[in-house]
């Protein structure tokens, strides 16, 4: 019987390609005498609402760019949720494509937003080859719906539907996920808005939300290695930089960016020519006498933190990841002597070496380290006489300097740049300068605060899907601070 790990997810993306579709059935509720909330058949009264009114009155709904929200209908006055576990293949940049888990089609999963008092209700079916639950990170919920494996509920077995249902009495920036720790390795997360009873002050024009991920993906190989503790692709919401959609916002405007971050490493959030306060965390609304003025914040695994400002400076700006090698896509040396034209190094050993039983080398060799998430797999362990790039590229920064000249000086060469304005045009890139996108890779996104005249005309090629790659940028502006 083959028990590798490697086999195993083969196995799991050949049954979300196909789309796991065994017969659904309700998880028996007898677990210690817990009583869990049959669904129920839609009635004909209910219909998706207009999701201008998901929010309630003044409140300003989340966007959450390259995430969907979930849809939701209402049942005799439940707010009625489904979510389907199940593999999702992901472009994380154009020519980058790679099969993660998660829910309803998207990774993350679709963004759940409602309101502080609503009843909800979520029908979670498993398409997945193995068993998983349903996890409400920070929410006050009632055991029975916590989604702890054997502990509050039984396993959501393939093909299996388990429904959730509760009344939401917080407010603030909260998360969904898999309760299975190498699930959540594989992309299983959304976000889960609640706004208030009453809006929150000051009030904020514009609200996004982004959802921090890491993954590694090891040479000629789509699956994330979910072992890994290293990881050289980094995203926000699902995309890694040049490809994530810009937050745009009109000069003046007050913002709030709500964070999450689900996987192995902290990542300090910086912007660029702002400063911004820490006004809330997974746990709510933080009182205002704690808020103190920043522009980097430090965004704990498993941590929500919210951050508000008043964009009175006209400018793209970054808002980033700033540890160094958070800031670059598949950052490697040079393809080593382990990545052969189709095939790659495994992702995972079998359960004989994962207990310690090598029969050659050992566990930190370069054969087999990159399996047990101790190595890349690119040999960047290695002294080599080469350089950081195999020869010539195009995308290559330009100087007057020879090459012999740049061999000399110790350290060289470090960094390089790849340019994909067309490749990433969308309307909201519109004005942005050309060659823009070489300065963002991995785990970057732009809030760009628009004077009026340029912020309408985006919002008018938003609507009108009309992208197009820079050509210029339109005149905005110097950045002036003080009077």
């Amino acid at each position: 019987m083959d028990n590798s790990r490697r086999s195993f997810i083969r196995r799991s993306s050949l049954f979300g390609a196909a789309g796991l579709l065994a017969s659904s059935k309700v998880v028996s509720a007898q677990h210690e005498g817990h009583v869990m909330p049959k669904p129920q058949a839609p009635s004909q009264g209910d219909k998706k609402p207009d999701n201008r009114s998901a929010a309630s009155g003044g409140q300003v709904l989340v966007h959450t760019p390259d995430v969907p929200k979930l849809p939701w209908t209402m049942d005799n006055g439940v707010k009625v949720f489904r979510l389907d576990a199940e593999v999702v293949k992901v472009q994380l940049v154009p020519g980058k494509e790679m099969y993660a888990w998660g829910y309803s089609g998207s990774v993350p999963g679709p963004t759940v937003e409602v309101n502080e008092g609503d009843r909800v209700r979520f029908i979670v079916t498993n398409k997945l080859p193995e068993a998983t639950t349903m996890h409400w990170h920070g929410l006050e919920v009632p055991l029975n719906m916590d989604g702890v494996p054997f502990i509050s509920q039984p396993l959501i077995e393939p093909g299996q539907t388990f429904v959730y249902e509760y009344t939401v009495h917080q407010n603030g920036t909260f998360f969904y996920h898999s309760h299975m720790a190498m699930q959540e390795m594989m992309g299983m997360i959304g976000l889960f808005i609640i706004h208030p009873k009453e809006p929150y002050s000051p009030r904020v024009d514009k609200d996004f939300g982004l959802v921090l991920q890491e993954w590694a993906l090891l040479p000629n190989n789509p699956i994330p290695n979910s072992l890994a503790m290293e990881f050289n692709w980094l995203t926000i919401n699902g995309k890694a930089g040049p490809a994530t959609t810009p937050m745009i916002v009109k000069q003046g405007e007050r913002v709030r960016l709500r964070i999450v971050n689900l996987g192995m490493d902290h990542h300090p959030m910086h912007i660029h020519g702002n400063q911004f306060y820490v006004t809330g965390t997974e746990g709510g609304r933080a009182p205002e006498s704690t808020w103190f003025p920043g522009n980097t914040v430090l965004v704990g695994v498993a941590q929500a933190r919210d951050v508000e400002f008043d964009a009175i400076y006209a400018g793209d700006w970054m808002f980033h990841c700033h540890l160094p090698h958070h800031m670059m896509n598949q950052m490697v040396s040079m393809v080593g002597p382990m990545a052969h034209a189709g095939m790659g190094p495994q992702t995972g050993k079998g359960m004989e070496e994962g207990m310690g039983v090598i029969r050659q080398g050992h566990a930190l060799s370069e054969d087999m380290a990159p399996g047990f998430g101790r190595g890349m797999g690119d040999s960047t362990e290695k002294e080599r006489n080469t350089a950081n790039l195999a020869g010539p590229s195009p995308h290559l920064q330009q100087n007057s300097l020879k090459e012999s000249d740049k061999k000399r000086v110790p350290g060289y060469p470090q960094d390089m740049i790849m340019i994909m304005d067309k490749e990433v045009a969308k309307p909201e890139t519109y004005g942005l300068p050309p060659a823009w996108t070489a300065s963002m890779m991995g785990m970057m996104t732009l809030v760009r605060v628009l004077p009026p005249d340029v912020y309408e005309e985006v919002q008018r090629r938003i609507r009108e899907g009309i992208a197009e790659p820079p050509t210029g940028s339109p005149t905005q502006p110097a950045h002036k601070h003080g009077s």
